[in-house]
């Protein structure tokens, strides 16, 4: 017999939030209505941490929070539990494979974004997102030890597409290299994921993973979806997303995430 839904672990960016990355008032009514159930809630994402702080306080967040796709993983003060590193042989030939490919490069370190073209055509999207500014320098290469997370910015998806199957082939296990976006390419820590991130809370309270819900919309969601009993993919999701999901909501845009939390409370027997 399947578990009620003891946990749900959310993504954000097409997900929890609407494309010019506002937390609805319907979302936040949903995060209540599962508190007030008993179940608890989390979030995941390719986001640094401070990019996701401001949404500790209207959601009252009070388990920690998956960020670099999981490989960072913070308390709701932000503070440090649990942090990996590209390693500098992987985070250099990741740079070189960018390069390669015409993309905009950033580098996120704990602390800071790193970028050398302050003119990218995401740089504004990225400072509207995560609510910072970045770091101008000219030469990364300082910066290679210290790297949490590298992005490779283009608008041209199926170009990208094709740098994320040479930039898996190329690293292997030395890293993780898969799209949040379809004009972003993450490079992140080996062996952590979305799915390792949902397995390290399920843990911490005790329960199965068969009894976490999880909801998504890009490939880089994918790894929490196979963990976790129930996967609910968003409406604007990539078909082959929705293809490994449990079930399929509505758009982020048509409240898909509040919809998810009712699919949710629903099979909970919550009405």
């Amino acid at each position: 017999m399947t578990p009620p839904i003891s946990l749900v672990v959310s993504d954000v960016d097409g997900t929890l939030v609407t494309k010019d990355k506002t937390l609805t008032d319907r979302a936040k009514a949903a995060v209540q209505r599962l508190r007030e159930a008993g179940i608890g809630f989390t979030i995941t994402s390719s986001r640094p941490s401070i990019g996701m702080r401001f949404l500790i306080e209207p959601l009252a967040l009070t388990l920690p929070v998956g960020a670099f796709n999981g490989s960072s993983i913070v308390d709701p003060r932000m503070k440090p539990i649990e942090q990996h590193l590209i390693p500098a042989a992987a985070a250099e030939r990741s740079l070189q494979i960018l390069d390669d490919f015409g993309a905009d490069i950033w580098i996120f370190t704990s602390d800071q974004w790193l970028t050398r073209n302050p003119d990218g055509d995401y740089v504004p999207h990225e400072k509207r997102a995560i609510r910072a500014d970045p770091t101008i320098v000219s030469d990364f290469s300082p910066y290679l030890s210290s790297a949490c997370k590298i992005v490779g910015a283009s608008a041209d998806a199926p170009h990208l597409e094709a740098c994320e199957r040479v930039m898996q082939e190329a690293l292997g296990s030395q890293a993780t290299a898969i799209r949040s976006q379809t004009y972003y390419l993450d490079v992140t820590p080996p062996g952590c994921n979305k799915g390792t991130f949902v397995q390290s809370v399920a843990r911490r309270l005790g329960i199965s993973t068969n009894a976490v819900a999880t909801i998504g919309d890009m490939q880089n969601d994918l790894a929490m979806f196979r963990v976790s009993g129930l996967s609910i993919a968003m409406g604007n999701a990539a078909d082959n997303v929705k293809r490994e999901a449990t079930c399929v909501t509505t758009t982020n845009e048509q409240e898909g995430f509040a919809g998810a939390i009712e699919m949710i409370l629903k099979r909970n027997g919550i009405s």
